[in-house]
């Protein structure tokens, strides 16, 4: 079967890793540590897929530059404390085997910083499997196009034979600015009815779904 897509761009944090309630109680914590009001978990949740500066200004509108870089540095010190041991979603190393070894391009694009995600790539074993990556240090922050819009043109590869991955409408508000299509999973932070209006081609409800659809559609 003739491919759909040359390129595959995925989100890192609640699509291939399991990292939510991680960074959740990361900002929760930081939160209470730096005497900010406090968060719900779903307001928490709800910011994952963004930069840091963005997550804090979407949480907290414009608060002192102070208490900005606290609870930055805090959440990040309660992230990095337990980052080594965030799973990945059961069958993602072997999908992306198989996604590499059948030719397709892969690629990450992110609101980690590309300390995180390069620890995140080491740790996981996944780093020799993507031909490009894009973090909100080198990029704005999703949903602007950046990201896909330079994995694209490092990666030669055109807008309609990109396919983007990912868990929040931050993903896919990117991959609609950027032209190029997109899938949403709802294992991760965001339930489908955030992202819906977005219009993925498909939804997923867990890993092992979305793969048998990449391997036989893809």
């Amino acid at each position: 079967m003739r491919k759909q897509f040359d390129l595959i761009v995925w989100d890192w944090d609640g699509t291939l890793a399991d990292s939510t309630g991680m960074i959740t109680n990361s900002i929760l914590k930081a939160a209470e540590q730096v005497g900010l009001p406090v968060l719900t978990p779903q307001a928490a949740s709800n910011i994952i897929g963004l930069g840091l500066r963005e997550s804090i200004e979407a949480l907290y509108g414009e608060i002192p530059v102070e208490q900005a870089q606290a609870l930055a540095t805090q959440y990040t010190a309660n992230y990095y404390a337990g980052e080594r041991e965030i799973p990945l979603f059961e069958g993602v190393a072997d999908t992306m085997a198989t996604l590499n070894k059948r030719g397709f391009k892969l690629a990450v694009a992110t609101g980690k910083g590309r300390r995180g995600l390069n620890l995140a790539l080491e740790h996981s074993g996944l780093g020799k499997y993507f031909h490009s990556t894009r973090t909100v240090d080198e990029c704005f922050s999703k949903p602007h196009p950046q990201m896909l819009d330079e994995l694209m043109e490092y990666l030669v590869v055109l807008p309609e034979r990109t396919l983007m991955i990912g868990d929040t409408s931050y993903d896919l508000h990117m991959a609609q600015n950027a032209g190029v299509s997109a899938v949403g999973v709802t294992f991760g932070a965001q339930q489908a009815e955030q992202w819906q209006h977005l219009n993925p081609i498909q939804q997923f409800d867990d890993f092992t779904s979305l793969s048998q659809w990449l391997l036989e559609h893809a």
